[in-house]
């Protein structure tokens, strides 16, 4: 089986995005404001959306099932307040389990969760357990920075997180830590401020002891770590000089990378430094390249290629990176799979 740990719903109905442009209109007219119930999406249009684009490209590329959650660039959590964000999360997130219920056998939920900035995050729970307890969801995504690249939350490290992750444990789930759209003009979204966020997210965790306090806490760092695979090296003497235990033991028990790279040797170098144990296969597709390498002739995101193709990884290393990892390090996932017979 090959599963792709991130995948987001980037084809969902105009009607979402329709809606959702209404809410922000909303916030300067309260006349304008819509219901979560004026948003009409169809069984059948849900389908449609998912048939032609990502279902298909599963089908043509070879992969399995995907770890499915709401479009990142959408969750926009510098827009509102929280309520703003706590109803555009619950519709978000339940178009993804409806997707989840129409396709079982290709795709199980990511929650999506209501951020805000300035906001504890203790108010992010009841929806947590909401898209756990009733949706069947694996995992969350955790925006480090709900300001939208202004960085006005504390650190991952920071104590202001630890109810999430004291829920995050008690339910056994991972995180991909995945900003959203950038508002600040010097950081393009997918171009900067993610691999910023990437590249921030694991630095703070290195200059911090989160892991001591909470040892079964898991991230997934998307985007093959932002720039962390590429100065591996500074990060081992940076540790080194903050006398900080070798990263194998400070930080590979608890955070992973996922194969959202989309070339050749980046993959090799990824799989030439980082552990194959913290490798998990990923495409984001349909998401932020989409189009077709001139160089190649294929799709940037068609990143099983780049695993096949490496020399980094034999047999028994791909098949952690397109399965065996992603069941260890969900394993809600690994149950639903096993009481499926898979």
């Amino acid at each position: 089986m090959i599963i792709d740990c991130h995948g987001h719903y980037t084809t969902a109905p105009k009607a979402l995005e329709n809606w959702r442009s209404q809410q922000i209109a909303g916030l300067k007219d309260p006349a304008l404001k819509p219901r979560a119930a004026d948003l009409k999406i169809s069984d059948d249009e849900l389908r449609e959306s998912i048939e032609g684009n990502q279902l298909r490209l599963m089908k043509e590329r070879g992969s399995d099932l995907t770890i499915f959650s709401p479009r990142a660039s959408f969750m926009a959590h510098h827009i509102g307040d929280f309520e703003t964000s706590s109803t555009w999360a619950a519709i978000c997130n339940e178009l993804c389990f409806r997707v989840s219920e129409l396709f079982p056998d290709h795709f199980i939920g990511a929650a999506m969760l209501p951020q805000s900035p300035g906001v504890d995050p203790r108010s992010c729970i009841p929806e947590l357990e909401r898209c756990v307890r009733e949706y069947g969801f694996v995992a969350i995504n955790l925006n480090p920075d709900p300001s939208g690249g202004h960085w006005t939350s504390p650190p991952l490290s920071d104590r202001h997180w630890y109810p999430l992750y004291e829920k995050m444990v008690e339910h056994d789930i991972p995180a991909m830590v995945h900003v959203s759209t950038s508002c600040n003009a010097c950081f393009h979204t997918t171009g900067a401020h993610y691999l910023n966020a990437d590249t921030t997210a694991f630095m703070q965790c290195l200059t911090s002891d989160l892991f001591a306090d909470f040892p079964t806490l898991r991230f997934v760092i998307p985007h093959g770590g932002g720039a962390v695979p590429y100065h591996w090296g500074r990060f081992r003497g940076l540790a080194q000089e903050m006398k900080k235990p070798v990263l194998k033991d400070h930080l590979l028990n608890n955070i992973f990378f996922d194969t959202c790279v989309y070339h050749q040797p980046g993959i090799d170098l990824l799989a030439r430094v980082i552990p194959v144990d913290n490798i998990l296969f990923a495409s984001e597709m349909i998401g932020a390249v989409r189009g077709i390498d001139p160089e190649t002739g294929f799709f940037y995101d068609d990143t099983r290629r780049y695993i096949e193709a490496t020399s980094m990884l034999d047999a028994e290393a791909r098949h952690k990176v397109f399965e065996g990892n992603a069941r260890r390090v969900y394993p809600r996932l690994d149950r639903a799979l096993i009481a499926k017979g898979l």
